[in-house]
């Protein structure tokens, strides 16, 4: 892999039961068609997504809600678990599902324990919570797969120097919890953290779609436009590009593949970049079509 050559590795995050039962497989069995690899990270826990609606008072909230179709793409029963249904336990209940990703020849590794519960609480969470939840979620993942995760993404792309001093205890090979513009070694509250960032480098769908004009007809022609030569990082959504935008997704996937670019994992795209990827700030800030902040790579 080449620095300069366009290369673009799937970031895939799946965060609820539903998106783990339905949308992986569909997913999956995509990817596998167009031959592509990309890097699976799994919600293990509780899916407490009826939580969300906490997030009400957030500003922007309810609108991207409503912009994206959320609540249709996600589903009736997604939006009660946690308040008026119980939370199903995913690790526990799709473990095959799990699995297959694998052995289907995708990277796989850790969301999260609990999805709402850290993107919602983590900058109030004490470091020993923090550190429970990833340890309860690298549990979940060795019994599926007999070995631990190499590879961690923050839920909502959300930080604290804690979590980051967790993940570099983990001895990880590298983490996706940022957003940005190349691979680096992140320096946040004057700390420096020795697991590399990947960072997502391009918006997600439902940041975008209906924002600016931009429709289903017209949203891949904006990705298009974002390609760079070197890495370009694409988070995807089990419960979005694994349902109700399929159809939107493989026509940038058989768009891609005629523009000539080549697809990576985030994995090989670490190996690649490591030893050039520079120190850079990480701080928590706000990106267009997000109510809550993100983490963010500064200079």
């Amino acid at each position: 892999m080449s620095n300069q050559s366009t290369v673009v590795a799937l970031k895939v995050d799946v965060d609820t039961y539903a998106g783990t039962r339905d949308g992986v497989p569909r997913l999956v069995e995509l990817l596998g068609r167009f031959g592509i690899r990309a890097t699976f990270y799994f919600s293990l826990g509780p899916d407490n997504s009826g939580k969300v609606i906490k997030r009400i008072f957030k500003k922007g909230f309810l609108r991207k809600m409503f912009r994206t179709g959320a609540p249709s793409a996600y589903g009736l029963r997604t939006m009660l678990y946690g308040t008026i249904l119980p939370p199903p336990y995913i690790a526990e209940r799709l473990p095959d599902v799990i699995f297959g990703v694998e052995q289907s020849g995708h990277e796989v590794g850790i969301h999260c324990w609990d999805h709402v519960k850290w993107h919602d609480y983590l900058p109030w969470l004490p470091k020993q919570a923090a550190l429970m939840e990833l340890g309860r979620a690298s549990a979940a993942f060795e019994d599926i797969f007999g070995r631990r995760a190499r590879t961690t993404a923050a839920p909502g792309w959300t930080v604290t120097p804690d979590s980051l001093e967790i993940q570099d205890a983990m001895g990880l090979f590298f983490c996706s919890d940022s957003r940005g513009t190349h691979p680096f070694y992140p320096v946040m509250e004057g700390r420096r953290f020795t697991t590399l960032q990947i960072p997502t480098t391009w918006p997600t769908l439902d940041e975008i779609l209906g924002e600016n004009g931009i429709t289903l007809d017209t949203i891949n022609d904006h990705y298009l436009s974002l390609i760079k030569p070197g890495l370009n990082v694409h988070t995807i959504h089990a419960e979005l590009e694994g349902n109700a935008y399929t159809e939107t997704f493989t026509r940038l996937l058989e768009r891609l593949i005629d523009k000539g670019v080549r697809f990576a994992t985030l994995g090989e795209a670490a190996q690649e970049y490591a030893d050039a990827a520079p120190d850079c700030e990480l701080q928590m800030s706000y990106t267009g079509g997000r109510a809550m902040p993100v983490a963010i790579q500064g200079g």
